[in-house]
Order: structure tokens, then sequence, then C-alpha cells
């Protein structure tokens, strides 16, 4: 590849993209809330938050220096992530907080992305993200989904338009800010109907000696913040 194909492919990657229409916004942000509220089409969306919500726990434990062991993903939309390391201490609460917020800290730094002009950046990010959790992806369903997640960022991003480009990155971004919202509440009814007893809150109160409930509220306040935050950079106010 010659100076000028480099040149033009870091250009195309990392140049700033102008910004999409206000309507565009507003219709993925509804398109992304109509994957997220409605039972059924939850029931299928819920996979991509797993991905994130696995994701944020390997990611992390990469990052503390744990040993990364492997992800799997179920097709019931759940999940698990095994690392090895010190049993406790500040890595492995880390390492247990990271899933449940992961989703909506990824979107919240895809907004900030797409309000810097870096659409392109953000879908070729994501598809780096992805390609690196496949290799500790340890079952098909879980290689499957994660395989047809990057490809998805992948077309898009080297095929498509830029107004596709930015409706796909717009959308994406929306859904895991909705979407991270979503499983805390989840979790908390699980909870009170007696459910989740070895949930990522009880493992940090075993950790921590702090209540569970306060870790679900943590939680709770992350994911809400990153909604209004990563909202208000989205419709640019």
């Amino acid at each position: 590849m010659d100076t000028d194909h480099i040149t033009d492919l870091w250009s195309r990657v990392f140049g700033v993209q102008p910004d999409p229409s206000l309507w565009l916004v507003i219709v993925t942000g509804v398109l992304a809330l109509a994957a997220v509220v409605p039972g059924t089409a939850w029931r299928l969306s819920r996979n991509a938050v797993t991905i994130a919500h696995e994701g944020g726990h390997g990611l992390i434990a990469l990052l503390t220096g744990r040993r990364l062991q492997g992800i799997r993903l179920h097709s019931d939309t759940s999940g698990l992530t095994v690392s090895r390391g010190k049993p406790t201490g500040l890595g492995m609460v880390l390492t247990a907080a990271a899933g449940y917020t992961a989703p909506s800290l990824l979107g919240l730094a895809g907004a900030a992305l797409l309000a810097a002009g870096h659409i392109t950046a953000l879908l070729w990010g994501a598809t780096a993200l992805l390609i690196a959790m496949l290799v500790m992806i340890r079952n098909a369903y879980g290689v499957l989904t994660v395989v047809l997640s990057g490809a998805a960022f992948l077309l898009v991003s080297w095929l498509t338009t830029p107004e596709v480009q930015a409706a796909f990155a717009y959308a994406a971004v929306w859904f895991l800010l909705l979407g991270g919202v979503r499983p805390p509440f989840e979790l908390m009814g699980k909870r009170r109907r007696g459910g989740a007893g070895d949930s990522d809150p009880d493992q940090l109160a075993r950790l921590t000696h702090v209540p569970a409930a306060v870790w679900l509220g943590l939680f709770h306040v992350v994911t809400l913040c990153s909604l209004i935050g990563g909202g208000r950079w989205l419709l640019g106010i």
C-alpha cells in the first residue's frame, strides 16, 4: 500500500464527518427505543447488550492484570466471563462492577465521538473491539453473535454512504444508552422476587461488604446519567 492510499485511509477513518440532520438523530433514537421497550424486540436486541456487558467484564479483567479465560454468550441472552487471578481486591471489584455499566459507558463514549464528528472512527473502533472479543469467545452461539455484529459494523463502514453510516452509528449509540438502562431494572425485579442470588451486585457485596442494593443503585445512577449526558451530546444540546 503506497503512501497516498495510507493517507486516504487515515483521513477516512480518523477524519471528521459532517453532523447529520436533527431529524435523523431523533428518528434513530426512536428506532433504538423501539428495540428496547417492547418485550418481543428486547428478547432479540438484548443479545447486543449482553455482548457489551460481558465484554466490559473481560476488558476490565485484562486492564487490572487478571487472566481472561474465556467468554460465553447464550441464546437466552445470558452470558459468563471467566477470569483468573486474586479472588479479592480492587481488580476483582472493578471486573465485577464493569458488566452492568459497560453498555451505557460505551454508549457515552460513542456519543462523545459522534458529537466530535468521528462517525467512521466509531464504526471501525466498534469493529476492532468485536474482533478482539471474538478471540475469547468459547461457544458457538457466542461466536455467531459476535461475528454477525462485527460484520454489520465493518460492512456499513466500508460499503455504505456517509448518510447510512451516520444513521447506523447513531442508532447503535442510542441503543447502548437506552438498552443499558433496562438490565438493572430487570435485575431489581428479579431480586424482589427472590431470584438472581448470585448476580453481580451480590458478588460485589461479598467482595466489599457493601450491600448489594447499594451496588444496584450505583448501576442505576451510571446508566441513567450516561443516557442523559449521551443524549444531550447526540442531540447537540
